[in-house]
């Protein structure tokens, strides 16, 4: 038999196109670089989405690496996603935009990348555990819940059985009866039936609101109140200034805040500072500082070289931002700090140094990159509303409220308890006690502070658990 005239008369099948370079299609999004994760996807559906994405001007990588800024998953459980990508010796995976695909399919829709929102995240199942119980004032399982989803995170690969978790600090029984209903179902019906009560929800979105908390928001839940128009239309609820802001500017403030946006702030806030005092300390802090790419707020901390000279100093920010006309609301509150009460011998979540709570408005034009500003399909004002806190210590104790302003906040809450109990040492935004030596220890950088704690310094970026 002539094997090769029969062949020379078969089709070969063509390979299907792999999801390779980014071939000839112009990248219109320089600033966004997607990865697809095949997991649950499947390799099909993923080279389709990939080509699609590609075909609208996306960048799209193949292999994960440091260029990503936003994964894109689905149907993948969060304890799951997150382990197998701390898996990939990232230099820091907390910086990346871990996204369902819904705003894969939101910004295939519009053409462009949308604005990243808090639907969009997917959220670890212990973050919503510790949200929820936030919300029913049960401070000890919150804060448990928060100390799960952060050793969670740090693994280096996904969790199979619970023999891999035993001996890991802060799980306690009710996060493994957790980890093992989801290891044996593939789901949480604790988390399940969080998400679909009614009251986690109305709480949920309520205290999404800028100047509501979760008291506020159960006194309106239990008035029957279930939406936000519900409240605005409601004649007895009397909202006080920074509520009134925070509705006025819901749609703007309520969406996250890109680097680029934040480095725009940045350089407004600097030229601020700068023209009413040219050699007056500034840095950005929070999560921005430690490399995230998004955030809901934009945090600066401010001093001057001279003990005494930061006074008065944020009055005059306000004031020039005011005359400049983008401030939209402010909130200032003076300094209450003492140093004649220290050391605090129990931490508050807010310190005594004067700070103040903005929103400012941002113009188009003032960001860089090709995204500019985040902003909805069809917005054509050009601008938005950004939240900005400024805080402005004494100079003295800038380091030590550098390194609280930086977070993230269980990585300070670790870092006092470390104090305390391997120290004996009391640590805050305001000082360093020595239990032991019964003094205070001076700290003029972040250095400084690790040094005196008998700890390697450790890198803002690595902060993020």
């Amino acid at each position: 038999m002539n094997h090769a005239g029969m062949l020379a008369h078969v089709k070969k099948r063509k390979r299907p196109v792999e999801a390779g370079a980014q071939g000839q299609v112009e990248v219109k999004f320089k600033e966004v670089t997607l990865y697809l994760v095949e997991r649950k996807m499947g390799s099909s559906r993923r080279n389709f989405l990939t080509s699609l994405a590609r075909s609208k001007g996306f960048r799209v990588e193949d292999v994960l690496s440091d260029e990503v800024t936003h994964v894109v998953a689905e149907n993948n459980l969060a304890e799951v996603l997150w382990a197998w990508l701390r898996g990939h010796g990232l230099r820091d995976v907390s910086r990346l935009a871990v996204l369902d695909i819904s705003w894969f399919t939101d910004s295939m829709r519009e053409g462009r990348p949308v604005t990243v929102e808090t639907r969009h995240r997917i959220q670890d199942v212990m973050e919503e555990l510790a949200e929820s119980s936030e919300f029913n004032e049960s401070k000890g399982p919150c804060l448990a819940f928060r100390r799960a989803a952060s050793v969670l995170k740090s693994l280096p690969s996904a969790v199979h059985c619970l023999e891999a978790i035993q001996g890991l600090p802060c799980l306690g029984e009710h996060t493994k009866a957790v980890m093992e209903e989801i290891l044996t179902f593939g789901r949480s019906f604790k988390v399940e039936e969080i998400r679909c009560d009614e009251r986690y929800q109305a709480l949920k979105l309520f205290t999404s609101v800028f100047g509501v908390g979760p008291k506020t928001a159960e006194k309106w839940y239990r008035r029957g109140l279930r939406s936000l128009k519900e409240i605005l239309t409601e004649p007895n609820i009397q909202l006080n200034r920074m509520q009134r802001a925070g509705f006025l500017y819901y749609s703007d403030i309520s969406k996250a805040v890109s680097k680029a946006e934040a480095k725009a702030l940045g350089c407004i806030i600097e030229e601020t500072v700068h023209w009413i005092a040219p050699d007056a300390i500034l840095a950005l802090t929070g999560g921005f500082r430690r490399g995230k790419e998004y955030g809901h707020d934009v945090d600066f901390l401010l001093t001057m070289p001279e003990m005494g000279k930061e006074e008065g100093l944020l009055l005059h920010v306000i004031d020039r931002l005011r005359d400049q006309g983008i401030l939209l609301y402010c909130e200032y509150q003076g300094s209450t700090f003492d140093v004649s009460k220290l050391p605090s011998w129990r931490f508050e979540d807010m310190d005594h140094f004067q700070k103040c709570f903005l929103i400012l408005r941002l113009e188009q034009g003032q960001v860089e990159g090709e995204r500019g500003l985040q902003s909805d399909p069809g917005d054509s004002r050009g601008w938005r509303a950004v939240r900005v806190d400024l805080v402005a210590p004494p100079v003295d104790r800038y380091a030590f409220a550098l390194l609280g302003w930086t977070g993230s906040r269980q990585f300070g809450r670790d870092l006092r308890t470390f104090a305390y109990k391997e120290r004996q040492m009391l640590l805050d935004n305001h000082a360093l006690y020595d239990k032991t030596k019964k003094l205070f220890l001076p700290a003029t950088t972040e250095e400084d502070i690790f040094a005196h704690l008998g700890l390697e310094y450790v890198e803002p970026w690595q902060r993020n658990a």
